[in-house]
């Protein structure tokens, strides 16, 4: 299959708006640079040329930038979809499953919110390939983490979310302290 190497830039480049979007919209691969909306392009024009499902796989290290070319190729395909839902569909799939983040996410040595679990979204299409739906099943990589952390790392964010409601009424029955008390750095 294609494949394309991305960098991080760590930065926003103006190269993602819905202008880049309709540029790479009907194109065949090559006929432009290369650039994650040519790979969605192609997965979307095979899924509808040949009615068959398509996979683009997203790997990295952490910090890489992952879920941010996910989220541009979920863009990419409720744009070029003419997706009628009023909301992002990207901005759904993202955030449809916020316990999930802060349960798997933790700060690491490249990364302030580094998932440290793998995911797989299904984007699903109706007969006119236009976005209904989707789904993300995840699952967890780093089990080591919630007893052991590197220098300048920390633990996943849900224990300090945990440890910063300590004071709440409603969690009074957790005996719970600030993080430090409880040897979560």
């Amino acid at each position: 299959g294609i494949i394309l190497v991305a960098i991080n830039p760590y930065k926003q480049l103006p190269i993602y708006g819905d202008a880049i979007i309709h540029a790479y919209s009907g194109q065949n691969m090559g006929d432009m640079d290369p650039h994650i909306f040519a790979v969605a392009e192609e997965a979307y024009k095979q899924m509808a040329r040949n009615n068959k499902n398509q996979s683009i796989i997203v790997s990295g290290e952490s910090g890489a930038g992952k879920t941010v070319s996910a989220r541009y190729t979920m863009r990419y395909f409720a744009t070029v979809s003419k997706s009628s839902s009023n909301a992002h569909v990207e901005d759904k799939v993202l955030a449809s499953n916020p316990i999930t983040e802060a349960v798997g996410n933790a700060k690491t040595t490249r990364n302030d919110n580094s998932s440290r679990f793998g995911k797989y979204t299904e984007i699903s299409f109706d007969q006119n390939y236009q976005i209904i739906g989707a789904n993300m099943r995840t699952y967890l990589l780093e089990k080591s983490r919630v007893v052991f952390q590197s220098e300048n790392e920390r633990n996943y964010h849900i224990f300090y979310q945990l440890c910063a409601s300590a004071m709440q009424p409603e969690y009074e029955h957790l005996k719970l302290g600030k993080s430090q008390e409880n040897n979560l750095l």
